[in-house]
């Protein structure tokens, strides 16, 4: 029988184009069988070749997984095939889904590149925010968080294709559902959870809550619908003011799509040539109700008339990257504003006090889950070009999983703000002031 495993081993060598397999096959039976009643003579066992010389990679990862058996003497033992950066795909090209236009020649390019370090990032991306809301819906749920709470789970592919679009220095302002925004804006998940539970340790020291986080070039997290994009048009002017080549991306939804302060900012900013994204994240519903009985025209893209427009998969990076980076260009070559429209879903209710299932069917959810769910789009493409293996994937999920629990314990153990902080920060650089309490008598303090 070894000698037969002998020769399925060779004729794998040679399929492979290996000059050798880790171990030999027949040698593999003698490591996962039970060991034969009579011992093997010394001089029939080949002992297993020496790994090959690791070639070092870019970043500095030599070995993904290491070469080695788990003590070889032992039945059963385990054998972990080596594989080094050289053997994954270091770049490839995708088909993407075409963008419908609006008053444009040509819209972005219908195929996307994506490298195995991007591909990696943006898993990384979307999952830890996917871990980060679910475990938000957790403490919710044990009323550690309270009030307002707006998850972004299942639009993951929105936040994380803008953001690999636009500059570090570019701006960017949202409504509500502002968790995604605020973590691929640089803060770190042990803030965003400690902010949700009112801790002050939180980015915003526990008193903006859940839509009120912001950070160096991104302003939150808005709790009036569409208050924010008159102030998005109003930071694109600050940019053309100064003339520093930056832009701003304003989103809001659906649901406030059909309010007027959109089309004085849309007049506004077309004028003014103002470099403005504009981005409804179209999820299909605005609160309860379904975009087809909230306006006349669900053509969101269109909205601006005069603006140019795109309508965009929001379900997939890849394509939400090309139309942001896209919009950018626009904006930065003077043309003007435009107009994105991002088709996503979410799949928690509105807040968390909406099931979500009074409107909609379980069924629908299931079916855009298994059918459109991004971050299983990325991870096929991965896996299936060879960019990504299973195991190292599985890592960087467990990886994620750690992190966001720790958040968890951080923000569920950090103390809450004391009295005293409460009304510090009124102003960013004012000296000390006194500010009335409930009562003309009841004076605290602010500190900018």
């Amino acid at each position: 029988m070894k000698t037969m495993l002998a020769i399925i081993s060779n004729a794998l060598c040679r399929i492979t184009g290996r000059s050798a397999l880790l171990i030999g096959l027949s040698e593999y039976v003698n490591l996962t069988s039970p060991p034969a009643a009579a011992p093997v003579p010394p001089q029939a066992r080949r002992l297993p070749p020496k790994p090959p010389p690791v070639r070092p990679a870019a970043g500095g990862a030599a070995q993904l997984v290491s070469s080695r058996t788990d003590r070889p003497d032992r039945p059963g033992a385990r054998v972990v095939a080596s594989r080094s950066l050289s053997d994954f795909t270091p770049q490839a090209t995708f088909d993407i889904k075409k963008c419908d236009v609006h008053r444009l020649e040509a819209g972005p390019p219908v195929k996307a590149e994506l490298t195995r370090e991007q591909g990696l990032q943006y898993y990384r991306t979307m999952q830890m925010v996917r871990r980060m809301e679910l475990k938000a819906d957790q403490l919710y749920k044990q009323k550690i968080i309270r009030g307002f709470c707006h998850l972004y789970d299942g639009q993951e592919a929105c936040a994380a294709g803008i953001e690999a679009a636009i500059n570090p220095s570019d701006h960017l302002i949202t409504a509500y559902r502002a968790h995604g925004y605020t973590y691929t804006r640089g803060v770190s998940v042990r803030e965003i959870l400690a902010e949700l539970t009112g801790r002050i340790g939180g980015v915003a020291k526990g008193k903006g809550g859940s839509m009120h986080m912001y950070a160096p070039h991104f302003y939150g997290g808005n709790g009036i619908v569409g208050a924010q994009v008159p102030l998005g048009a109003g930071i694109a002017l600050a940019c053309q003011y100064q003339g520093n080549n930056q832009i701003c991306v304003t989103l809001y939804g659906d649901g406030a799509a059909n309010q007027g302060q959109l089309f004085e900012s849309f007049n506004m900013a077309a004028l003014w040539k103002l470099p403005c994204v504009f981005i409804c994240e179209n999820n299909k519903y605005g609160m309860g109700t379904s975009v087809e009985r909230a306006s006349a025209s669900t053509d969101y893209y269109k909205r601006g008339d005069f603006i140019p427009g795109l309508r965009v998969d929001g379900m997939d990076v890849l394509c939400v990257r090309e139309a942001a980076r896209f919009a950018a260009d626009h904006c930065r070559a003077g043309k003007g504003p435009i107009i994105m429209e991002l088709q996503t879903y979410r799949y928690h209710g509105h807040s968390m006090s909406d099931p979500g299932v009074s409107y909609r069917t379980r069924e629908e959810i299931q079916e855009v889950r298994s059918k459109s769910d991004p971050i299983s789009l990325l991870k096929e493409r991965l896996l299936s070009n060879n960019m990504a293996s299973v195991e190292e994937l599985k890592e960087i999920d467990i990886q994620i999983r750690k992190e966001v629990e720790e958040a968890a314990q951080f923000a569920t153990s950090d103390p809450e703000p004391p009295l005293e902080e409460l009304c510090n920060h009124i102003f960013s650089n004012n000296p000390p002031l006194e500010v009335r309490g409930t009562n003309p008598w009841s004076k605290l303090k602010s500190i900018s």
